[in-house]
């Protein structure tokens, strides 16, 4: 028995019954808080700093079915830094949200076990957000900065497709809808051949989830049969072979 131990023993038996039942009361409300912040903490910890956020609310949320579910919250009173989490069961998106009363940005990244960390300006919010920590986050990243030319392009042939109609010049008009239908089949393309390249990403059956779900099923079919087994049981490889199910029974009975 240590010497720290016989003390308070010893101590104990000097005190009155009453005393002491308040005394093991309390140790016991401490060590139950103690095993409950182990518990909730989660194996996901993200933390991070937002730079001149004075006053305000952190939410750590996801989608949960076609909801948007908060997990974790913390609020902002002076201190610029912040510590949230959750238990992940698989890589999947979440959301970190700022509430400031007057407005309501989101940070998207895709979450995994492991620490996150997000540092961010609070004017700007979200549109230039620094995040490490994530290996799928960094392939979701490349995956959108391609995709961010081709919308930019897109957006492009807009502006000059309502121009050349305004100018009631038909003949360009339906040359820039024909180059802007030829854009859109590349990042068709550019996606099935990024989720193809990343078998062991639970990036490439969210990216067929999300920007290929109109795509033919023989293309998701392809993406989920080059996922490794454990991308097929995570949370977008399952969805995605309930989904190409879905399709496939539904063109059966047409």
């Amino acid at each position: 028995m240590g010497k720290l131990t016989q003390f308070f023993l010893a101590y104990l038996q000097h005190k009155d019954h009453s005393e002491m039942k308040n005394i093991v009361a309390f140790c016991l409300l401490a060590l139950t808080l103690a095993c409950t912040s182990k518990e909730t903490l989660g194996n996901m910890i993200v933390q991070g700093q937002i730079k001149g956020l004075k006053k305000g609310t952190l939410y750590l949320q996801k989608m949960k079915d076609t909801l948007v579910v908060t997990v974790d919250s913390v609020a902002v009173l002076g201190k610029d830094t912040f510590t949230l989490s959750d238990y992940v069961a698989s890589p999947e998106m979440y959301y970190l949200t700022l509430n400031t009363n007057t407005d309501e940005q989101k940070i998207l990244f895709f979450g995994e076990a492991g620490t996150i960390t997000i540092n961010d300006r609070v004017s700007f919010f979200g549109v230039n957000a620094s995040i490490k920590g994530s290996k799928n986050q960094k392939i979701y990243e490349d995956y959108k900065k391609m995709t961010q030319k081709f919308q930019g392009k897109q957006l492009d042939l807009l502006e000059a497709n309502f121009n050349a109609q305004k100018e009631n010049n038909q003949k360009m008009s339906d040359s820039l809808q024909k180059i802007s239908e030829t854009l859109v089949k590349r990042k068709y393309i550019y996606a099935i051949q990024f989720a193809l390249r990343h078998p062991d990403s639970e990036v490439a059956p969210f990216i067929a989830l999300t920007d290929l779900v109109n795509a033919n099923v023989q293309y998701l079919d392809s993406i989920h049969n080059t996922l490794t087994d454990k991308v097929k049981k995570s949370l977008y490889g399952e969805k995605l072979g309930k989904l190409i199910t879905e399709i496939k029974n539904t063109e059966k009975g047409t």
